[in-house]
């Protein structure tokens, strides 16, 4: 299989210095779903070797099935010849190693941990690709804080919500909202609590299937604590990953919460 992969390795290195080009990203590779999604925004369809097959496995209405895909393996992806790889940080860090090993540019695209680092994640993508900083999108001015602010709690699966301190926690203090929980990070929610002292309206943002996971937020007390017409709903996959869409979700938010 080593053999395999370092012969191939070795004909697409032969070709590119026998052509006495400058090699430029026009053969990318996406090894997650986040810079997947990133290269379908921004990326010219000729110079996307290949996406991860992670977009096919949580796929969107916007991102059609013309996109080249390759299957997750080293051999693979020696085969399509990348000129340039890029994934998140937490992702395939064993195959990113072998790659890098092999020689491949593997650039890693840290996930923005606040809103103020989208506009620079996506220019460091645009950068990647040589396109015009100017491209990337341009965050909302923050809304002005209400005398009665309302309380929205953002709750998800297994009746997880978020609190403060979260990129998701910046996405609702941006729309104009203030975060129903007031302690940090991921919590799990006590269903007598939010009885006894409701929120504003509720934000379910969870895939919409019939599961377990999705017992605590069909309760009947929580819902008769919170009213049909309060509960929102926005697309779930908007909540994946950070980007161009992140401002859509403020938006959105910002028009329910007046």
């Amino acid at each position: 299989m080593l053999r395999t992969v370092s012969t191939l390795f070795l004909w697409a290195w032969i070709e590119i210095f026998s052509s006495g080009k400058v090699y430029s990203a026009q053969r990318v590779i996406s090894l997650d779903l986040c810079t997947d999604w990133m290269l379908a925004r921004y990326a010219d369809r000729s110079q996307v070797a290949a996406l991860s097959p992670m977009h096919r496995q949580y796929p969107v209405a916007w991102l059609d099935k013309g996109w080249p895909t390759h299957d997750g393996t080293l051999e693979r992806i020696v085969e399509l010849k990348p000129d340039l790889v890029i994934t998140g940080q937490y992702n395939a860090p064993q195959l990113r190693s072998r790659l890098k090993t092999l020689g491949f540019r593997v650039e890693i695209l840290p996930l923005p941990s606040n809103l103020e680092a989208v506009s620079e994640y996506e220019k460091q993508l645009l950068s990647l690709l040589g396109k015009p900083l100017s491209l990337a999108s341009l965050p909302p001015s923050p809304v002005k804080s209400h005398v009665h602010p309302k309380r929205l709690l953002l709750l998800g699966a297994n009746g997880i919500g978020t609190g403060r301190g979260t990129f998701e926690d910046g996405i609702l203090e941006r729309a104009g909202w203030t975060n129903y929980l007031r302690d940090e990070g991921y919590l799990r929610l006590d269903l007598e609590n939010i009885v006894t002292d409701p929120p504003d309206a509720i934000l379910w943002a969870a895939p919409a299937s019939k599961a377990l996971a999705n017992r605590f937020a069909e309760h009947p007390v929580l819902r008769q604590a919170v009213p049909r017409e309060r509960w929102l709903t926005t697309d779930y996959w908007r909540w994946q990953c950070p980007g161009p869409w992140t401002w859509e979700l403020v938006g959105q938010l910002n028009r329910w919460r007046q």
